[in-house]
C-alpha cells in the first residue's frame, strides 16, 4: 500500500498534485510520501516485535537525508556501506552508536572515522579486513566491536546482480573458514567480537532461502559456542522483497514468522537491515512526454526521464507500473516509454497502455523510492532530478536539481591547453 492515488483524474502524492509539483520544479524529478515510509516502518517494527531486535535502515536503497530523518524519527538506526553514508545517516541525525557499517571494502580511513565516532557495530567481511581493522583500532587506541559476516551459500532465488549468499559471490566468509576465523578473532587486539552477520540478497519474493539460511547460521552459531565462543549478536541483513509489477510479495509478519521460527530462541539481540521494503513504494518519478513517435512497428512516447535518472528497467530488466498524472481516454495502443538518450537501452517501459498521450501529458513511473534517485548518473551530462517530499498538504525539495551549471564548475581545463 502506499498514497499514491487518483483523486478524480489527477494523480495526488498524499493530498498534493503531482502537476502542481511539476509546474514548481519542473520535470523529471521524484517524489515521496512521509505517510507510506512511517507506514512500512510500523509494519517492519509489529513484525519483530516480541524479538530483541534493532532496526537499521540501509541506507543504500535511498540516501536522501530527509528520507533518513524521517525513519530515524520513528526509530531507525541505519546500515551503512560507505563512509558517504555514514556522513550522510550523521547529518540526517542518527547516532554512530545506532549505526552498522557494512560492505567489503573498507578503508583504513573510513575506519578511523566511524571508531573515533563510536559505531555500534562493523560487519567484518573478510579475514585481510578483520586484520586492518584490529591494526587501525589499536593506533587509535579503541576496541571494535564487530560481528564476522559468513556466507551461508544460499540461493536467494533473485537476480543475478543482487543476489550475496551464495559461495561465489564476494560477499561474506564461507561457514567452512568462518569457524577458524571467529576464533582468531576472538584473540585479535583491538577487536571484540560480538557475535555473525549474514544477507543473502535483496528483491526476495520467497521466504525459503531465508528459512534455509537461518537454519544453517542458527546451526553454525551452535558449533560456534560448542567451542566455547561467545556470540551474542546476529545480525539477518535485509532483502525483502517488494511488489512491482502484480507479483505475490511475502509480508513483513511471514518474514518475521521466519525470524521467530529459526533464531528467535537463540539469545542473541537481533538485528535486521530493511531498505527496498521501506522506501521502495514510498516513491514516484515525474516525466513529461516530449514527443510522440510513431514508428514502422512501436509507437513511442519520447520523455525527459532516462536511464541516467532511473537505472533499474536497463541495469536489472526491471518493471516499473506507469501511469498518466492525468488520466486520459483509452485508445488501446501500446506505447514504449522511451528517454532521450543516445542508448537502445534507455527506456522506463515497453508496451505499456497509456491511453492517448500527447505532448507535454506527464507520466508517473511507480515504485521508485528504492534505488532510484540514489543510482542517478550525468550521462549526457544531463542534470540530475530534484527530490521532493510530501507530507499530508505539503512538499518540500530536499534535494535541489543538480544543472549543467553545477557540474562544469566541478571541472577545469589545464593550463597548458590553448583555447
Amino acid at each position: 500500500m502506499d498514497h499514491f492515488n487518483y483523486q478524480g483524474d489527477a494523480l495526488f502524492a498524499e493530498d498534493c498534485r503531482l502537476s502542481d509539483m511539476a509546474e514548481q520544479v519542473g520535470t523529471p524529478f521524484y517524489c515521496y510520501s512521509t505517510a507510506t515510509l512511517r507506514r512500512h516502518y510500523r509494519a517492519i517494527a509489529d513484525a519483530v516485535n516480541g524479538l530483541d531486535c534493532s532496526i537499521f535502515y540501509a541506507v543504500k536503497a535511498n540516501s536522501n537525508i530527509a528520507v533518513i530523518a524521517t525513519l530515524a524519527a520513528m526509530g531507525a538506526g541505519a546500515d551503512v556501506v560507505s563512509g558517504g553514508e555514514f556522513k550522510r545517516a550523521i547529518k540526517a541525525g542518527v547516532a554512530a552508536n545506532k549505526m552498522v557499517f557494512s560492505g567489503v571494502g573498507k578503508t583504513a580511513d573510513e575506519m578511523k572515522m566511524v571508531l573515533d565516532a563510536g559505531i555500534y557495530q562493523i560487519n567484518v567481511e573478510s579475514e585481510p579486513e578483520l586484520e586492518l581493522l584490529s591494526a587501525v583500532a589499536c593506533e587509535l587506541g579503541k576496541t571494535a566491536d564487530i560481528t564476522l559476516r559468513v556466507n551461508p551459500d544460499v540461493d536467494a532465488r533473485t537476480h543475478e546482480k543482487i543476489t550475496t549468499g551464495k559461495a561465489e559471490n564476494k560477499f561474506g566468509i564461507n561457514l567452512d573458514l568462518a569457524r577458524d576465523i571467529y576464533r582468531r578473532a576472538a584473540k585479535m587486539d583491538g577487536i571484540a567480537i560480538k557475535g555473525v552477520a549474514l544477507h543473502i540478497g535483496s528483491q526476495l519474493l520467497e521466504l525459503e532461502p531465508y528459512q534455509e539460511a537461518y537454519t544453517r547460521i542458527a546451526e553454525f552459531i551452535g558449533d560456534l559456542r560448542d567451542q566455547g565462543l561467545k556470540v551474542e549478536r546476529l545480525d539477518l541483513g535485509g532483502g525483502l522483497g517488494i511488489p512491482y509489477s502484480g507479483e505475490k510479495a511475502p509480508s513483513p509478519q511471514q518474514y518475521g514468522n521466519v525470524i521467530k521460527n529459526t533464531v528467535g530462541d537463540l539469545g542473541c539481540h537481533l538485528a535486521i537491515e530493511p531498505g527496498r521494503v521501506m522506501v521502495g513504494n514510498a516513491g514516484v518519478m515525474v516525466t513529461r512526454v516530449i514527443y510522440m513517435k510513431q514508428g514502422t512497428k512501436n509507437r513511442f512516447a519520447i520523455v525527459d526521464g532516462a536511464m541516467n535518472d532511473l537505472i533499474r528497467p536497463t541495469l536489472y530488466n526491471a518493471h516499473h507500473d506507469i501511469v498518466p498524472v492525468v488520466k486520459t481516454a483509452d485508445d488501446g495502443g501500446a506505447i514504449d516509454v522511451v528517454g532521450p538518450i543516445c542508448e537502445s537501452g534507455d527506456y522506463l517501459g515497453k508496451g505499456r497502455k497509456l491511453g492517448s498521450l500527447q505532448a507535454g501529458d506527464l507520466l508517473a513511473v511507480r515504485t521508485a523510492g528504492a534505488y532510484g534517485a540514489v543510482m542517478v548518473s550525468a550521462y549526457n551530462s544531463r542534470p540530475l532530478a530534484p527530490e521532493i517530499l510530501v507530507d499530508g498538504d505539503q512538499f518540500q525539495v530536499i534535494r535541489k536539481r543538480v544543472d549543467i551549471e553545477d557540474m562544469l564548475d566541478l571541472e577545469t581545463i589545464p593550463d597548458w591547453i590553448e583555447k
